[in-house]
């Protein structure tokens, strides 16, 4: 069953044409309003996914070169099912150690919108899914179209075909989403990936130009879009080419105010890593000590929209910025 949406105007209910409804429709939409609230907002927090852009938790899935499919259910409500995402990590050949997943869920949350979107059902077919940086490596090696700061190494993109949907016109779908990168060769296939927005094709990638030489487009990622006071987040490093990278231990969480502005930062902290780190300048030299970076929100902190901001604290190259900012998050009550 799909999950049904709370925002009015895709019923095409207006204010004007309500009245002259028949009384069914008026009293669904009577019913509608009281669900989600007068503002177009739900009320129950377990009918609100974990990302901005989600699908129905519903996903058909085959991966080309692992030969691993899934079709079914992944997500109940909030809760993902354990073997489910294990089975959809297999289909795009990303580890899964001890229930820990490599691939982004942001990412399956994704596709899995523009499969209800695009095609409700249909298969989609992974022909690159998650790429460990040796693989990423030997492909630019071999002379391929693979970016040295690719998110396929943080199990962030996936190159695919959409069965009955041609590739240009999922291409064109994400760009007007204004979400997510996607990048379109004039084939069949077509890059999707939960980075930064943006658009290219095979004459506007940037590969081999030395777009993200130096640490250029570092980045930092939360796990999740929304989280409830309380809860941990998790914080990752994306788009790294260059290492040692130091960083410095405190980070700042900075409250956005309604005009998208900065306000003053509200709490300085120190997160987690996953590998020990000492000293005021600790180094990481690869990706994967610069993941799974955990810290607990505040129980009592007012909810709002936020960022997190770190800085570096050492300046190997000068074209690597000196601090960078998550995009933002939502963090509601417990």
């Amino acid at each position: 069953m799909k999950r049904s949406t709370c925002v009015l105007e895709e019923h095409k209910y207006g204010k004007e044409s309500l009245m002259t409804r028949t009384p069914t429709l008026i009293l669904a939409a009577v019913l509608l309003l009281l669900i989600c609230g007068f503002h177009g907002q739900p009320v129950a927090a377990s009918d609100v996914t974990r990302f901005f852009f989600s699908g129905d938790g519903q996903i058909n899935l085959f991966g080309k070169k692992s030969g691993e499919s899934f079709i079914g259910q992944y997500r109940q409500g909030q809760a993902y099912d354990p073997q489910a995402m294990a089975a959809i990590n297999r289909v795009f050949g990303a580890p899964n150690i001890q229930g820990q997943n490599e691939l982004s869920l942001r990412l399956i949350e994704f596709l899995d919108l523009l499969q209800d979107r695009l095609n409700p059902g249909g298969r989609i077919t992974i022909t690159s899914g998650y790429r460990s940086p040796t693989y990423n490596t030997s492909l630019r090696d071999q002379g391929k179209l693979a970016a040295k700061a690719s998110l396929h190494q943080y199990g962030m993109a996936a190159d695919l075909i959409m069965e009955g949907v041609p590739a240009k016109r999922v291409w064109e779908y994400v760009k007007a989403l204004g979400f997510g990168g996607t990048g379109y060769y004039h084939g069949q296939t077509v890059h999707i990936d939960v980075g930064p927005a943006r658009s290219w094709d095979e004459k506007t990638s940037g590969v081999g130009t030395g777009i993200s030489e130096d640490n250029k487009l570092i980045g930092i990622v939360t796990d999740f879009d929304r989280y409830r006071a309380g809860e941990a987040i998790t914080l990752r490093f994306t788009r790294m080419t260059a290492f040692p990278i130091g960083v410095t231990p405190q980070f700042n969480l900075i409250r956005r105010s309604h005009k998208g502005k900065s306000e003053p930062t509200v709490i300085r902290f120190v997160p987690s890593f996953a590998v020990a780190t000492e000293g005021e300048c600790p180094r990481f030299f690869d990706i994967d000590q610069m993941a799974h970076i955990r810290w607990k929100i505040p129980s009592d902190l007012n909810p709002g929209r936020y960022a997190i901001r770190t800085r570096f604290c050492e300046h190997r190259w000068n074209a690597m910025p000196r601090d960078i900012t998550t995009p933002e998050f939502e963090i509601n009550r417990p």
